[in-house]
Parts: C-alpha cells; structure tokens; sequence
C-alpha cells in the first residue's frame, strides 16, 4: 500500500476511484447504488468536487477490495497538497514526476501552466506516463482539462489521447 500511496499522493481519490471502476468494468452509478449511495455523490467524488467521507470511504474500499482507510490517506495527501499550493502561491504541477523527454522542446522551468495549460494537456495525455497523467489530473483538475481538451476536438486527436481520456477521466472524445 506505501508505495502505491507513494506515487498517488496528492491525487484526488475520486481519480483512483474512476481509474478502479474502470479496470473492473464497472458503472459509477450502478456501483453507487449497490454500496447504498446516491449517484450525484459519488459522481461529485470522481470528478474532484467532492471530498472523500471516512463512511463512504469504508464502504468502496469494501466492495472494491482495496485496504481500509486507503481512500481517505489519499483524501488527506489531496488535502495536504492543495493547502500547500495555498500558501506558497505556487501555481505549478510537481515537475519532479515528468521526465525530462516529455517536454523536449522546451525547459520544464520555462512553462507558465496556467498560460499555457491546452499545451502541457495536450502533451501530457498524448504522450505521458500513468504518473505524469496523475499529476495533470491532480493539478488542473478533471473539468479544466475536459475544457482544454474540447477546445482542441478542432484538430484530430491522436489515439493515445483518446484512450487516456477513456481510462483515467471515463471521457469518450
């Protein structure tokens, strides 16, 4: 479970629910329901809206045969994260989890992610690890990267794209 948690932390846990519930060919509202809990609720989870409860944690744990409690260790990791980015001002994913090859036309330094947030989506879900998605995930957040994505349907999306969508944010482009 530590390493796990190791590289999920800061993760919003309803991206590693959606991400479970995908593996395991599940619908979110079916499997709402038969853990006794409102589909909006656990749709508020997934898409960061919403922050995980020790009760709901509990029971998704249980049906999906994860480790009790890991749910809400991300939920605090999440929670930890965000406040960090609070005080210090800084408006900037952990570099440290991108390698230096996915952006290799320019220095990670360089970026201004807000600026430039359609770009590095782009890049990331095009050509990203599972960790680099995450970290995308955990910093813009599952709408401002739909908005960003939407905005480039103009253009052909490369497959690899499409199929991360599909896996880590349950988007059909």
């Amino acid at each position: 479970m530590n390493n796990k948690i190791d590289i999920l932390r800061g993760v919003h846990p309803g991206a590693f629910l959606q991400r479970e519930l995908n593996k395991q060919k599940l619908k979110s509202g079916q499997f709402a329901k038969s853990i006794g809990e409102h589909p909006q609720t656990l749709s508020a989870i997934i898409r960061g809206r919403r922050a995980m409860n020790l009760s709901l944690s509990l029971r998704i744990e249980r049906a999906l045969g994860l480790d009790e409690g890991f749910l809400m260790i991300l939920q605090i990791y999440y929670d930890i994260a965000k406040e960090k980015e609070r005080l210090s001002g800084s408006y900037r994913p952990n570099t440290a989890k991108f390698r230096n090859t996915l952006f290799w036309d320019t220095r990670l330094e360089n970026i201004d992610f807000q600026t430039h947030k359609r770009y590095v989506i782009n890049r990331v879900f095009e050509r990203g690890t599972e960790e680099e998605i995450l970290e995308i995930i955990r910093f813009y957040g599952r709408e401002t990267i739909l908005s960003a994505i939407e905005l480039s349907l103009s253009s052909p999306l490369y497959a690899n794209t499409k199929n991360n969508l599909k896996i880590y944010l349950d988007y059909e482009a």
